[in-house]
């Protein structure tokens, strides 16, 4: 699977793809990733990709020209069309949903908004799906862009050494997953329950479910019944 990302801040992803499983993934070009600096598109000599916004207001808005240059550049060098996503706070929630179905495609786009946002016509032009990762103001759309690359590249075949991981994960089920021990046995003074204890594998996954089911209850109620919300 390859990414491909369009920023003006590029180094703000070395360090994030260069850990764990990412980096182990790229090693093994399970995925591929490109970071793409919008600046080096725009088409004059002091690089500008913002611009004041037309009727007024605080900020700027990131111009359409470089953007457009970088995405033309990256869909006709492409063999099929990428599925171009906008992050931006905008957009619709990010959901685990929604990470499975873009880790079907066989190439993502994914175009990180800063300042007041990205000239509404690019958007309009090239983008497949705008996405938000919550209902929150962040500086851009990077650290959304980490957070659908992380969520979508571990669907990705051999992206985890064990596949359970998937079907156990929060939000795989539906559910919340349930809480986690390992050793040791006693902690400051509390103990890992007795049903993990018991070598009983009906009885452990029982006690998980029934957690999950609690945890869920307790936190995430919309997830129990959407219609509520």
């Amino acid at each position: 699977m390859r990414f491909h990302i369009l920023t003006l801040f590029p180094k703000i992803f070395e360090s994030f793809l260069s850990q764990s499983l990412l980096e182990k993934a790229l090693k093994r070009k399970l995925i591929r990733i490109d970071l793409v600096d919008i600046r080096d598109y725009s088409p004059d000599v002091h690089r500008t990709c913002d611009d004041r916004p037309y009727g007024g207001g605080p900020g700027m808005v990131m111009k359409p020209e470089p953007i457009a240059l970088a995405l033309d550049r990256i869909l006709n060098n492409a063999e099929k069309k990428p599925f171009v996503v906008s992050l931006g706070p905008g957009g619709e929630l990010f959901t685990q949903k929604t990470a499975r179905e873009l880790s079907l495609k066989s190439e993502l786009v994914l175009l990180c908004g800063r300042y007041e946002g990205i000239d509404q016509r690019v958007l309009d032009l090239y983008c497949d799906l705008e996405l938000s990762i919550g209902d929150y103001v962040l500086g851009g759309g990077e650290v959304p862009a980490m957070a659908v690359i992380e969520a979508v590249a571990r669907l990705v075949p051999g992206f985890l050494g064990e596949r359970d991981s998937l079907t156990e994960d929060s939000f795989s089920s539906g559910l919340l997953e349930h809480p986690q021990y390992t050793r040791p046995r006693v902690f400051r003074g509390l103990s890992v329950p007795e049903a993990l204890l018991s070598g009983n594998h009906q009885e452990i996954e029982l006690y998980r479910k029934n957690e999950s089911l609690r945890r869920t209850r307790e936190r995430r109620p919309d997830l129990l019944d959407p219609d509520k919300t």
